[in-house]
Formats: C-alpha cells, structure tokens, sequence
C-alpha cells in the first residue's frame, strides 16, 4: 500500500516539475493563452449542455436539514 502511494507522490511530483520546465520558456502572451484557452472551450461546454434539471429527490438531498 505505500508503495502505491509513493510511487504516487513520485508521478506527481515528476509530472508537476515537467510541466514547470515547459512554462520556463513561454512568454507571458503565450502563457495567457494557455491559461485562456481552456477557459474559453469550459464556456462552450456549459453553453452547449445547459443546466441539468433538479428532481423533487436532489432538492430534498440539497436542502438543509432542520436543526433539532
């Protein structure tokens, strides 16, 4: 079991310095897109798939229980 986790912490570590390495480079421009581009294909999505309709039983899960 810790083997798995550190070989884990091992992979997220190696992945989280590869992807500083790859920053190092990029102007602050193409940075801005990197970070933009995402967020312009998330609002896409939403628009595309709306909000989900709640049911009866999400909003009884949802409400806050009363406080005895």
């Amino acid at each position: 079991m810790t083997c798995r986790v550190l070989l884990r912490l091992t992979y997220l570590a190696m992945s989280s310095a590869l992807a500083l390495l790859r920053l190092l480079p990029m102007s602050d421009r193409e940075k801005d897109v990197e970070i933009l581009t995402p967020r312009h294909q998330l609002l896409v999505l939403q628009r595309q798939v709306g909000k989900p309709p709640f049911t009866d039983i999400d909003r009884t899960i949802s409400s806050p229980s009363p406080v005895s």
